[in-house]
């Protein structure tokens, strides 16, 4: 069953205002708005954006009401005088007014519990179900996760409300057909069909991104509504449309059902999420990368840092290792891994295997709980540095001038104090160097997973990797404390 989501709350303004994602701009549908502004080619809309967003009541206007507003003055009985009268009575009214947002969900549960974005119920003070037969009923927020843009609300009716069954998203291929209802521009229930344009898409819009794209229509007022197949059951939850003027072009975006089933279930027994944490900072393992390591081809996702005390290093996963394998399950790429960790239970005991140095090896990670971390916690510390010499000397090789970390250059470059490795004081033109980025006051933490502290480390780390055959290094940079895997090229001259 389809419904309609009516979140009430206090808007400061009955014009257009702004939408808390991204580049929308949303007003009155019926009446000229302003457009979206472009800082991108590609415009991202909330399907739900119609007519105002929810806002929370304001006890304090940023620009409060002035006082002794000058009232402007019409002589007495002629013809305008009575527009001159209300538009005074109206000037220094600066109460907040009533404004609503619509979007769509549907009843997973005869008891009552209704699936949306939490887009759709974000900032509202109360929140109204219509069912498509005109039952209004005030809904409950049980929980939500931002990171998926899901709300699970509870509704309370006397007799047991038809429900839609949660399907499995994984069967949908490319170019089966699909269903979409919901509620666009407030017309009401409206069905429009498809068929899956593609799987597994990242828009970028949380850690977990892995939609289904569609071409079936799906507009302002959607969001929330459900995706069915030919079966009738429910592969996704309509959530985002990619358009440079906020109507549909045929490229919607829907959370799958499968990882909703997970954060529903969280939620209801919960009222929040409870996702499993490995306790690393991981990148993408690029071709030149995985040459400087030594693996086959560009696969897994790198271990850029491990966080204290965490479980990834309680299990002696390293700085430098590749995660090649979580849980019995390839990791082909970087950005499946935050999802497999996810979706794995607290306390679990997980089997991880690793690349490090040439080989595989085998470890057992017991995962924490995202939600229990200290998100200000998660820098990775880097120990101590004490600054051996203050030599200085050009890696040509490598088309950088490096040196020890020194006082003088702590300071000139803002360099962490428990900052060790080896600074960059210059990048020559048309360098592998500068392509990738590299400036002076970066500093050099290892090279091949070798801790460096002068220029002569590196050196020597870049004659050996000569002598092994290779033509690539991999260097361990610390940016302003975040840490970067970077292969560069071993120059001839």
């Amino acid at each position: 069953m389809w419904l309609l989501l009516a979140p009430i709350g206090d808007c400061r303004t009955g014009g257009s205002s702004r939408c808390r994602w991204r580049q929308c701009w949303h007003g009155n549908p019926f009446l000229p708005t302003r457009g979206p502004r472009r800082t991108d080619s590609r415009i991202w809309w909330k399907s739900c954006c119609l007519p105002w967003s929810t806002s929370r009541r304001r006890r304090k206007w940023n620009n409060p009401p002035a006082k002794n507003i000058p009232v402007s003055s019409f002589p007495k009985g002629r013809r305008f005088a009575i527009v001159f009268d209300q538009y005074n009575r109206r000037k220094g009214d600066r109460s907040p007014r009533q404004a609503s947002s619509l979007g769509s969900g549907f009843i997973i549960d005869p008891e009552g519990y209704v699936v949306t974005n939490n887009h759709v119920i974000e900032g509202g003070e109360e929140i109204t179900v219509i069912l498509h037969d005109g039952e209004r009923y005030h809904a409950e927020v049980i929980g939500r996760d931002k990171k998926t843009d899901l709300a699970l609300l509870k509704i309370e009716a006397d007799t047991p409300l038809p429900a839609v069954n949660l399907g499995d998203s994984n069967k949908a291929r490319v170019g089966d057909w699909v269903i979409a209802i919901g509620n666009p521009l407030g017309l009401g229930g409206t069905v429009t069909a498809g068929i899956v344009s593609a799987r597994g898409r990242d828009i970028r819009s949380g850690p977990y991104d892995d939609y289904i794209q569609t071409d079936a229509p799906i507009n302002r007022g959607n969001s929330g509504g459900p995706l069915f197949n030919t079966a009738g059951d429910v592969i996704g939850i309509n959530t985002a449309i990619l358009s440079p003027s906020g109507g549909s072009i045929g490229i919607g975006f829907s959370v799958p059902s499968n990882i909703a089933t997970n954060v529903l279930n969280q939620l209801r027994e919960f009222g929040t999420t409870r996702r499993g944490w490995l306790g690393v900072n991981i990148q993408s393992v690029t071709p030149e990368i995985a040459e400087s390591l030594g693996l086959d081809e560009a696969r897994g996702a790198l271990v850029a840092g491990v966080t204290k005390d965490g479980p990834a290093e309680a299990a002696g996963l390293k700085q430098g290792d590749v995660i090649i394998e979580f849980n019995a399950r390839p990791v082909e790429e970087m950005r499946k891994l935050p999802r497999m960790v996810a979706e794995t239970a607290v306390g679990k005991d997980v089997a991880v295997r690793v690349w490090r140095e040439g080989g595989e090896v085998d470890l057992t990670v017991r995962l924490g709980e995202l939600e229990k971390v200290d998100q200000a916690s998660l820098r990775t510390g880097t120990g101590s540095a004490k600054p051996k010499g203050n030599t200085s000397q050009a890696v040509d090789e490598l088309g950088m001038a490096l040196s020890s970390i020194t006082p003088e250059l702590t300071e000139k470059f803002g360099i962490a104090r428990e900052a060790k490795g080896v600074v960059v004081t210059g990048v020559n033109k048309q360098s592998d160097a500068e392509e990738k980025q590299l400036k002076p006051g970066d500093v050099i933490v290892e090279v091949n997973q070798e801790p460096v502290s002068s220029p002569d480390d590196v050196a020597e780390q870049v004659r050996q990797a000569r002598e092994k055959g290779r033509s690539m290094v991999l260097l361990l940079i610390d940016k302003e404390g975040d840490m970067r895997f970077i292969p560069l090229k071993i120059e001839k001259n």
